[in-house]
């Protein structure tokens, strides 16, 4: 037993039977490991290599320049017709020729930033605060920026670099530029936004058959999408009728409210309204005849015949204007006058 139990008359490593342990004055501390062994990159060792990583920055911001000359182009060169393939291509160049500046310029910097430019790290201790001596430290900080950049060794990057930011805000002065509102440019676009095709005694017309239309042709529940008559001859056909499209309905003139004003812009219930949603400017195109609801597919606003179609669900912000309209000497239905509102949706000069 003795001999299986051990010896009880011995405490273990002391006589008291307890296991010494490490005070903390005996613990050894962790030692400041320190900033990492600074590994070179190739181009840090060979000149082969910095020079390809110069061209391949250099070769970014020309990219940057070629998009925004491509922005250029779209903007005041293609798009000049109202062929949708032309105004297609327009939107796409506008698109990617503003997303290869910007692009090309940020990669251009991080790749330079990357592969050129010095990236051992530095740590520097925290000292009092002395404003002329901390003057002179931040200029020799913006001094060593500049020289690390390399940028006055380098001049086929810095040329590039001053193409690719001198050109990249241009486009958008010139986007700015179109919604100032004073001088005869603004007042035409203002113009051209408010003012349609349709003028008085101009004859409503299927669209897009052109085939007049007669009162005795509209019935109750019947929708036709009009267009104003020679419209098909303007110089820009597809931009009159984004604005001059309007909708035609026939309802019972006892479930019509009719605001002041109002009373003769219907023709024995005959109404003419807006095709053009005054949130987006999508096009209103489906009626539900037992409500007498005007839908819009896009963000489902819902716009009611019975009261000059007033938004009742939905974002647009205000309702449909409608179009004065009466019938000519032949029976055929014909506009009063121009729309009394801009159609679609608000801008700027709406009040």
């Amino acid at each position: 037993m003795r001999d299986i139990m051990g010896d009880h008359s011995h405490g273990g490593p002391n006589d008291s039977g307890t296991v010494a342990k490490a005070g903390p004055e005996s613990l050894e501390k962790f030692q400041d490991p320190g900033l990492p062994p600074h590994r070179k990159r190739l181009a840090d060792t060979s000149p082969r290599a910095e020079k390809r990583a110069e061209r391949q920055v250099a070769w970014l911001f020309v990219i940057s320049i070629i998009g925004t000359l491509s922005f250029f182009i779209a903007y005041f060169v293609i798009g000049r017709t109202d062929s949708i393939s032309a105004l297609r291509t327009q939107n796409m160049l506008l698109g990617l020729g503003t997303a290869f500046a910007m692009l090309g310029i940020g990669v251009g910097i991080v790749h330079w930033a990357k592969t050129l430019m010095p990236d051992h790290e530095v740590s520097e201790s925290r000292h009092e605060v002395r404003p002329e001596a901390d003057r002179q430290d931040a200029v020799k900080i913006i001094g060593d920026v500049i020289e690390e950049t390399g940028i006055k060794r380098r001049p086929l990057i810095r040329n590039t670099v001053i193409g690719a930011i001198a050109l990249a805000p241009i486009p958008a002065i010139f986007m700015f530029r179109d919604l100032d509102r004073t001088g005869a440019t603004a007042n035409q676009i203002v113009d051209r936004l408010r003012y349609t095709m349709w003028d008085k005694d101009v004859k409503l017309v299927r669209d897009p058959s052109g085939t007049p239309i007669k009162a005795s042709d509209v019935q109750i529940g019947n929708v036709f999408h009009v267009i104003p008559e020679g419209l098909g001859e303007t110089e820009h056909p597809l931009n009159e009728k984004a604005k001059a499209v309007v909708l035609l309905m026939r309802l019972d003139p006892s479930k019509m409210n009719i605001s002041p004003g109002r009373e003769d812009w219907h023709y024995n219930g005959i109404v003419a309204y807006s095709k053009i949603c005054t949130h987006v400017g999508c096009p209103v195109a489906l009626y539900e005849q037992q409500t007498h609801h005007l839908l819009c597919p896009c963000h489902q606003s819902t716009f009611d015949l019975t009261q000059e179609c007033k938004v009742i669900f939905g974002p647009a912000g205000h309702a449909l204007p409608q179009l004065p309209i009466t019938v000519d000497s032949e029976g055929f239905l014909v506009a009063q006058s121009d729309f009394t509102e801009p159609v679609g949706p608000s801008y700027w000069e709406r009040g």
